[in-house]
C-alpha cells in the first residue's frame, strides 16, 4: 500500500498563486508515476498533471498549461504543484494520486492510490 497525504492549498485571488504538496510512504518502490488531479461542484474528476520517472517527465492538461508545474523531490518522495496566474475556473478539490504501472494514462480510474483532496478557490 501506498500512503498520500496532501497539504496546501486555500483561497486565492484570480491571477495569484498557490502551491500543493503530496508525501508518499509506505510500498513506494513501484510507484512510477504521480499526478494531480481536480473535481469541480458536478463535475467530473478530471486531469491536471503528472509525473513520470525514470527519467523524470511532465504532462499537463491544456488548461493549465503555462501556468501549473509540477515536480518532485526524489529524497522525500514528494511531488509539488506549483499553480500560477489562478483563473476561477481553476476552482475545485485538488486530489494526488499515484499509479505502480509505468504506462502513461490521463483517466482516474487507471491510478492506484489517492490522497485525501484539499480545496482551491480563486475568486474574481
Amino acid at each position: 500500500q501506498v500512503q498520500l497525504v496532501q497539504s496546501g492549498g486555500g483561497l486565492v485571488q484570480a491571477g495569484g498563486s498557490l502551491r500543493l504538496s503530496c508525501a508518499a510512504s509506505g510500498r513506494t518502490f513501484n510507484t512510477y508515476i504521480m499526478g494531480w488531479f481536480r473535481q469541480a461542484p458536478g463535475k467530473e474528476r478530471e486531469f491536471v498533471a503528472s509525473i513520470s520517472w525514470p527519467p523524470d517527465s511532465t504532462y499537463y492538461a491544456d488548461s493549465v498549461k503555462g501556468r501549473f508545474t509540477i515536480s518532485r523531490d526524489v529524497g522525500k518522495i514528494t511531488v509539488y504543484l506549483q499553480m500560477n496566474s489562478l483563473k476561477p475556473e481553476d476552482t475545485g478539490v485538488y486530489y494526488c494520486a499515484a499509479k505502480n504501472s509505468p504506462v502513461i494514462q490521463y483517466a482516474p480510474k487507471a491510478y492506484d492510490y489517492w490522497g485525501q483532496g484539499t480545496q482551491v478557490t480563486v475568486s474574481s
